[in-house]
């Protein structure tokens, strides 16, 4: 495992600006607009409705937003994480690995919004350009639902609409998933 870990960090670190597929701005673009569009969603559920009912908008929100980004654009667009709210979302073995290296890079002092990896990988014959970029925790609102000290009506919901969650226990600084595309070339 850490062989391979190794290896898909030498790939990272190959990833330099004259290799990049042209379709990697792309990826970033659709990124940083799906994270907006999330945020645009869920903070003002928050303020309007409080976080109990706000955890209803993001479990209908996120996924309809991943599905239009994909249904406008080349690319499938998804969430996932190593410890996973929606067993929907739980990563495949190249997420997998790609949020493992990410958690490498972090213990390494690398700044969690700056980490992203992105591979061109053959898939059933099919050329296909992955990339994932790391979602950061932060206090505000993050840690209201992923956190440690998670308010028991908060928490009852959470196990009602996710009853297979692994999404808390989360601190500040840390990588709670990330965002995470694929387009067939």
């Amino acid at each position: 495992m850490k062989l391979l870990l190794i290896i898909l960090g030498l790939g990272l670190s190959c990833n330099t600006q004259a290799q990049q597929p042209s379709d990697l701005q792309q990826a970033r673009d659709i990124v940083a607009s799906f994270s907006k569009a999330l945020k645009s969603t869920l903070k003002p559920a928050l303020k309007q409705l409080g976080p109990v009912a706000a955890i209803n908008v993001c479990t209908e929100a996120a996924p309809r937003l991943a599905m239009q980004f994909s249904a406008t654009t080349d690319w499938q667009v998804s969430r996932t994480s190593l410890k996973n709210r929606n067993p929907q979302n739980a990563p495949d073995q190249w997420e997998q690995q790609t949020l493992q290296l990410f958690e490498q890079q972090k213990a390494q002092g690398k700044d969690i919004t700056q980490l992203e990896h992105w591979q061109l990988v053959t898939q059933q014959g099919t050329k296909v350009l992955r990339y994932m970029k790391a979602i950061p925790t932060a206090a505000k609102p993050c840690l209201a639902c992923h956190g440690s000290n998670i308010n028991p009506k908060i928490q009852a919901q959470l196990t009602a609409s996710y009853p297979l969650d692994k999404a808390t226990g989360y601190q500040v600084g840390d990588i709670r998933g990330a965002f995470s595309l694929k387009k067939q070339l």
